[in-house]
C-alpha cells in the first residue's frame, strides 16, 4: 500500500497534515462568504475527534473472525476503532455530515486487505459461506455512497475488503499500448510507474492523489483530461473479477461482433457483482508538451458554441473546461481574498488544454485560437492555465475548512446533449438555488451556485455544479436531501444522466428506473442474481 491510512483524515479529505489552501487571504475569504451568504457570522461546527466516538460493536464473533483470519493472514484483518472508522463510508458531503458527528453505525465489522487475487476469491467464498456481505474499497473517495458498507436483512454482518496492498503494475505490451495493473494501485503510484517506462494512462480525476485504478473502473470515472485520453469505459481493456461464482475474465480483443462485451458490465458494476481484482489498460507515450491556457468569453452561451465547434470540428484538445459566470465569480474571489467581489462576474473563463508532440500542440492551438476567436473568445494566455494546473487537485482541501465554519459544499453532475446544455444548466441552477432558499437556516441566507463544463463529445458534454451554501445545523441530511431531490428530478426530467461519472452508488439509486426504463433495469437485476445470487457483494448499491 503506497499510501500511509494513519496520515490521511478519517471524516475528511486528504492528508491530516492538509495543504493550506488559502494562506493570508483566509481571514478575508471567511468574511467574504459570510457577507455573499447573507450570515452574519459564521459558527464554529469542528468534527469530533475518533476518540469521542464509540462505535458499534462487530457483529462478528471471535469464533467467525478466527475462520477469517484463516482465509487472510491475522495481521490483515483489522477490527480496530480507526480502520472501522475510516472505511464506515465514502467522501462526499453526505458522508461527511455523519462522519463529522461521529454517526458510525455503517462502519463495517472487519477490514481485510488482500494481497492476491487467489485471496480475494477465498474470501468472497468465505463470505457466500457464511452469509456475509462485502464491499471493495479502493481510496474511499466515492460521493455517492458507494463504498458505504451495508448489509441485508438476515446477512450476519459486513466486511471490507480493502484492495490496496493489490498495487503492482503486472505487465506493459510497448507493441499494443496497453498494460496488465492490480486494480489496488492508488493514481500517483500507477503514473509513477508508467512513466518510468516512458507511457501514462492519462486518468487524472480530483480525486486523483486518494483513488485508485479500481475505483475509477467501478463507477466510470472520468479525468480532467478525458477528451484525449477517454473515460474509464473507454481505456478498459479487459478485467477480471472475484465473483461468487468464480472467477470472470473479460474478452480482450481490439474489437470484436461476438456479443456484448463483458467489460462494459464491468465498468460501472461498482461491486454489485464482485470484486475487480486486475485490468488491462490503454496507455500512451507521455506528451513531449503540456499546454494550458485560458479565454474570456462575455456569456457561457458563447463559451458553449465555441467548445461544441472545437468536438464537431475535430481540434484534438486534452481538455476543455468552462466556466459559468457564478464559478468564475467565485474563484475569482478566492484568488483575490474576497477584494473587489461584491460586482457578479462579467465573463466566463474557459481552460484549454492541449498534449501531445510539439507539432501537434502547435496546430491544435492555433486551431482552437481561430474557433474561440469566432465565438468572441479573448485570448488571456498561458498564465491561468498554468496556475490551474499545479493546483488542480487541491480544491477539495476547502471542503472540511468550509464545514469547520457551519458551511456545506456539494456537487452533482450530468451530460446531455449540445442543443440542452444551456437550458438544462439553466433549470438545474435555479432548482439548486431555489431548494437551498427554501432550507436555508435563516431569511436572508442563500447560497451559491457554480457549474463548468468538463467533459466533452461530438455530440455533447457534461455539466458539473458545485454549491456552497449555509447548514441548516439542525436538519443537515434533510437540507441536503431535499437540494439533491430538486436537482435530480429536474435532470432526469429534462434529458440528462443521473451521473457522467460520479456512478449511482446509493445515492442515485431512485431515479435508475427512470433512466434505464423497466426492462433495463430487470436486465441488470438478472445478471445481479445470476452472479450473485446470494446478494451479498456490496448491498443497497446501484439497483
Amino acid at each position: 500500500m503506497s499510501l500511509d491510512r494513519q496520515k490521511l483524515r478519517w471524516n475528511g479529505w486528504g492528508w491530516v497534515d492538509a495543504p493550506d489552501f488559502l494562506g493570508d487571504k483566509a481571514e478575508a475569504v471567511w468574511a467574504w462568504i459570510a457577507r455573499t451568504m447573507g450570515v452574519e457570522a459564521l459558527p464554529s461546527t469542528p468534527a469530533k475527534a475518533l476518540s469521542e466516538i464509540s462505535l458499534p460493536p462487530s457483529r462478528l464473533n471471535t469464533e467467525c473472525v478466527a475462520r477469517l483470519r484463516e482465509v487472510v493472514a491475522a495481521d490483515r484483518v483489522m477490527t480496530d476503532p480507526y480502520e472501522r472508522a475510516y472505511h464506515a463510508r465514502g467522501r462526499s458531503y453526505h458522508d461527511l455530515l455523519y462522519l463529522r458527528e461521529g454517526h458510525l453505525e455503517t462502519a463495517p465489522d472487519a477490514v481485510v486487505y488482500p494481497l492476491s487475487e487467489d485471496e480475494v476469491l477465498r474470501i468472497v467464498e468465505f463470505a457466500v459461506r457464511e452469509n456475509i456481505a462485502l464491499t471493495a474499497f479502493g481510496g474511499g473517495s466515492s460521493v455517492v455512497g458507494g463504498v458505504t458498507p451495508l448489509l441485508l436483512e438476515g446477512q450476519k454482518g459486513v466486511i471490507t475488503v480493502d484492495m490496496t496492498r493489490m498495487d503492482q503494475i503486472l505487465e506493459i505490451d510497448e507493441t499494443a499500448l496497453v498494460a496488465r495493473v492490480q486494480t489496488g494501485v492508488y493514481g500517483p503510484q500507477l503514473e509513477e510507474s508508467l512513466q518510468a517506462r516512458g507511457f501514462t494512462l492519462g486518468h487524472y480525476p480530483q480525486s486523483f492523489e486518494f483513488s485508485t485504478l479500481g475505483g475509477w473502473i467501478a463507477p466510470r470515472s472520468a479525468g480532467h483530461q478525458s477528451n484525449k485520453y477517454g473515460k474509464a469505459e473507454h481505456w478498459l481493456v479487459s478485467a477480471r473479477m472475484a465473483t461468487p461464482r468464480g472467477l470472470w475474465e473479460t474478452e480482450g480483443f481490439p474489437g470484436s461482433a461476438a456479443g456484448p462485451q463483458g467489460r462494459d458490465i464491468i465498468a460501472g458494476s461498482e461491486g454489485v457483482l464482485g470484486i475487480i481484482t486486475e485490468a488491462v489498460v490503454k496507455i500512451h507515450r507521455v506528451p513531449e508538451v503540456k499546454d494550458y491556457r485560458a479565454y474570456l468569453f462575455s456569456s457561457f452561451g458563447d463559451g458553449v458554441n465555441a467548445t461544441r465547434e472545437m468536438m464537431q470540428s475535430g481540434v484534438a484538445t486534452a481538455m476543455i473546461r468552462l466556466s459559468d459566470l457564478s464559478e468564475t465569480f467565485f474563484y475569482s474571489a478566492l484568488d483575490s481574498g474576497g477584494a473587489g467581489a461584491d460586482s457578479p462576474a462579467v465573463f466566463c473563463v474557459m481552460l484549454v488544454g492541449v498534449e501531445g508532440e510539439r507539432s501537434e500542440v502547435d496546430h491544435t492551438l492555433e486551431r482552437s485560437r481561430a474557433v474561440i476567436k469566432r465565438h468572441g473568445g479573448i485570448h488571456m494566455g498561458e498564465g491561468p492555465g498554468v496556475a490551474w494546473y499545479e493546483k488542480r487537485f487541491l480544491t477539495p482541501y476547502l471542503r472540511d475548512p468550509m464545514m469547520d465554519r457551519g458551511l456545506g459544499v456539494d456537487t452533482l453532475e450530468t451530460a446531455t446533449r449540445w442543443s440542452n446544455i444551456v437550458p438544462l444548466h439553466d433549470r438545474v441552477t435555479k432548482a439548486i438555488a431555489d431548494a437551498l432558499a427554501e432550507n436555508a437556516p435563516a431569511a436572508g441566507a442563500s447560497g451559491i451556485v457554480m457549474a463548468h463544463i468538463s467533459h466533452c463529445y461530438r455530440d455533447g458534454a457534461s455539466l458539473y455544479f458545485t454549491f456552497a451554501f449555509p447548514r441548516a445545523l439542525d436538519q443537515e441530511v434533510g437540507q441536503w436531501l431535499a437540494v439533491k431531490k430538486a436537482a435530480t428530478d429536474i435532470i432526469s426530467a429534462h434529458g440528462g444522466t443521473i451521473s457522467h461519472h460520479h456512478g449511482v452508488g446509493t445515492d442515485h439509486v431512485p431515479w435508475m428506473v427512470q433512466e434505464k426504463g423497466p426492462i433495463g433495469m430487470d436486465v441488470l437485476r438478472a445478471v445481479k442474481t445470476r452472479v450473485d445470487p446470494a446478494g451479498i457483494m456490496n448491498p443497497g448499491k446501484l439497483l
